[in-house]
């Protein structure tokens, strides 16, 4: 707690704070650490919970780095305020002891294809506006990338507990198991009264290697070992992961835990080039994981992997040639293989309606406002922008809300305010 408020008290609650300008939410940060100090920890929380219902899990998952402390004023020169610390304490608080009054309803409803942080964040927003709304699943618990594909230790799944307690008190309706597409469709959703439909899918179809061996039973996609790591229990005493975003860091960091398998990270660039956040692949290191660049993976086998060396090759004229070693292909061992080379949208919606289009990579094709090409329908996330963080997910669903809300009242003829 003393660390938590020397940062607050650090923090120079600047008139034009560069910190909020770097929230993709636009956070009223140093609002926010005075209220804090001033001990009015409800405002504080409502504050936060009203602008990001998702802010009790941002703060552990964000990249700081790049956004609120990123642009801190301070860390031109010194040390960036660490925000996030005061916002968890203050969001988790809020999340455990606010009571949140059911709206009166307006008479409009609202159908949600997803219950990841796109869909609980709309399906929140609009709640509190008056709507009545159904979120479906397929899983059985809400939270989508958030509890099924963010380990334990980084995101506790008791804060996604709390947030469907508060949902519940809003009206909200969660229908679990229920796959949208092949026996319920878009046209049943409009058929049966609901105004507007949004789709908050995610991506969850696992990128392929398409190489030789990937269907043998030691391989495994990292999405797919995240949703569930404890029924992964055979992958033996050396594992080699494939990939270096931030799910193959993850997906390294919770095989650690889990057993006492030596974990090999491949990648087919220089460290400079890894996409997984900086601080994440640092931790994968002090985890224990192990960093081998410029490999490229040609096969799977049942004992480990055949790979080329590559070679970087910088021009004079500042190109850049990555040139692979075919003739001298050699084996890295192991008992199981994880790939975790992204992610794609899985097509089940879109597959059994008709008017939804998607770009060449699958993602649904939306515009700022979240409008899909069919009327009525709505989309924003992953499932359009393809895998981001969370936060901007929050962002780009509030703005489709605002359309989602002008859309349904002026069909229905509604006073907009």
């Amino acid at each position: 707690m003393a660390d938590i408020l020397q940062e607050a008290t650090r923090c120079l609650k600047c008139k034009k704070p560069l910190c909020k300008e770097g929230c993709p939410v636009k956070t009223e940060i140093p609002t926010i650490m005075q209220l804090f100090l001033d001990g009015k920890m409800d405002e504080a929380g409502e504050i936060l919970f009203e602008n990001n219902p998702l802010t009790a899990m941002c703060s552990l998952i964000c990249p700081h780095e790049k956004n609120c402390m990123g642009h801190c004023i301070l860390n031109r020169k010194g040390t960036p305020i660490k925000f996030y610390e005061v916002e968890q304490y203050i969001s988790s608080f809020y999340l455990e002891k606010a009571r949140l009054n059911k709206p009166e309803f307006n008479g409009c409803r609202l159908a949600i294809i997803g219950a990841g942080p796109a869909g609980i964040t709309l399906a929140i927003i609009m709640a509190k506006k008056g709507y009545k709304v159904t979120i479906i699943d397929s899983k059985d618990k809400i939270g989508g990338v958030l509890r099924y594909g963010i380990p334990e230790f980084r995101l506790p799944k008791s804060l996604l507990d709390k947030l469907l307690k508060r949902m519940y008190e809003l009206g909200i309706l969660f229908r679990p198991n229920t796959l949208i597409g092949p026996t319920i469709t878009i046209d049943d959703l409009f058929r049966d009264g609901y105004d507007a439909i949004f789709i908050g899918t995610g991506v969850w179809k696992p990128n392929s290697l398409r190489i030789p061996g990937e269907s043998l039973g030691n391989v495994h996609y990292a999405i797919d070992y995240l949703k569930n790591p404890d029924s992964y229990d055979n992958l033996g005493d050396h594992v080699v992961i494939i990939g270096a975003g931030n799910v193959a860091m993850d997906a390294a960091r919770t095989i650690l835990r889990k057993s006492h398998a030596k974990v090999d990270i491949i990648f087919f660039r220089g460290r400079e080039e890894v996409t997984a956040l900086k601080e994440e692949l640092d931790l994968a290191e002090i985890d224990g994981a192990h960093m081998n660049y410029y490999l490229n993976t040609i096969k799977i086998e049942d004992d480990g992997i055949i790979v080329e060396k590559i070679e970087k090759v910088e021009h004079e004229d500042g190109t850049v040639e990555y040139v692979c070693d075919h003739d001298n292909p050699f084996k890295i061992e192991s008992s199981s293989v994880v790939i975790a080379i992204g992610q794609g949208a899985q097509a089940n919606i879109v597959k059994n309606t008709k008017q939804i289009d998607t770009n060449q990579k699958g993602l649904i094709e939306a515009d700022k406002t979240g409008a899909t090409t069919r009327p009525g329908v709505y989309a924003a996330g992953d499932v359009v922008s393809g895998a981001k963080t969370v936060v901007e997910a929050v962002a780009a669903t509030k703005l489709a809300a605002e359309e989602i809300d002008k859309f349904v009242k002026e069909k229905r003829g509604m006073k907009i305010e």
